[in-house]
């Protein structure tokens, strides 16, 4: 998989520091929040970079968060 890197990706940085925080945030959450589209996507990239993003599906929401905060 072809991925960005967090330190040159601002998309990538937005949404690590949102989720920095380890509380779950649903993908519209995201989308608003960090101004990006594709959250799944966002969140394989992020763990490619190193980061352990989390998902969980609720009924027709999906949940991530960053598992152990922390996204420096």
């Amino acid at each position: 998989m072809r991925y960005a890197r967090l330190e040159n990706s601002r998309r990538l940085q937005r949404v690590a520091a949102l989720l920095r925080d380890g509380r779950p945030r649903t993908t519209l959450e995201i989308i608003q929040g960090a101004r990006v589209c594709a959250v799944n996507s966002i969140a394989a990239e992020l763990r490619a970079n190193g980061l352990n993003v989390q998902c969980r599906r609720d009924g027709d929401l999906w949940w991530y968060w960053l598992e152990g905060g922390h996204a420096d």
